[in-house]
């Protein structure tokens, strides 16, 4: 018999119905975990070229934890349906990640990534070169993010990825609803912390600040937020339009 709970209605407002045996008219949502191997089919569903392979390998030497490939599969993802034009990255690290927003981007769009390691932007920048980027569309800064995001132009970006320091969060939410346009979209890594945010028992300050910016994006009126479950956990929302944008 299915595994079965109250289920939330159907787009036309009808809710689910079980269609397996033994509840013919049970309300019915599949409550059952992923499978590792299913996890593991999902997560490398869409593949990492020699590039990226290239850049990950780099990341590894320097210390650095990219974002996995199901992750970046779903930021090149958002910033193709976005047809994002200006997209903001917190922590370039060696451009993993960047390599898969520009690769979703608009041939003209223009990635601005900050990061406070130098050498890990030349890291970055030599896999934008491998990947045959023009250097004009990736343009990357080096400082700490809460000292330079405050100098990016009000409501310019289609997207705001971020996966920095996880203590300012917070802040960097703060400032991307700033930075975004009505309509674009945030996007936080390492949102399930290694099983930690979940289980709130966990109280260091790392996660305490990935748990409590998943409720203040939850909790916001002017977001459309979703917690997708690839690699570390992609919390992701969508800045909606309002009259002060007028």
């Amino acid at each position: 018999m299915f595994p079965v709970r109250k289920a939330a209605s159907s787009r036309y407002g009808d809710p689910a119905r079980v269609v397996g045996p033994g509840a013919p008219h049970q309300e019915a949502a599949i409550v059952t975990p992923l499978k590792p191997a299913s996890w593991s089919y999902a997560e490398t569903f869409v593949a990492e070229d020699d590039v990226l392979a290239a850049a990950r390998s780099r990341a590894e030497e320097v210390g650095v934890v990219a974002i996995g490939s199901g992750g970046g599969a779903a930021l090149r993802f958002l910033a193709s349906v976005l047809d994002a034009r200006a997209v903001v990255e917190i922590g370039t690290g060696t451009g993993v990640s960047g390599l898969w927003l520009l690769r979703g981007m608009r041939a003209d769009g223009v990635l601005t990534t900050v990061d406070i390691e130098a050498e890990h932007q030349r890291l970055a920048r030599q896999s934008f070169a491998e990947a045959g980027i023009p250097a004009q569309r990736a343009r990357t800064i080096s400082g700490a993010a809460l000292d330079v995001l405050p100098r990016l132009t009000d409501g310019h970006y289609d997207l705001v990825f971020c996966d920095g320091d996880k203590a300012e969060y917070a802040a960097y939410l703060k400032e991307a609803l700033r930075l975004l346009r009505p309509g674009g979209v945030v996007a936080f890594d390492n949102a399930l912390w290694h099983d930690r945010v979940a289980d709130p028992a966990q109280r260091d300050e790392d996660t305490v600040s990935i748990r409590e910016l998943g409720r203040q994006v939850a909790d916001h009126d002017g977001l459309v937020p979703v917690l997708l479950p690839v690699g570390d956990g992609l919390l992701v929302a969508k800045k909606e339009w309002s009259p002060e944008h007028v």
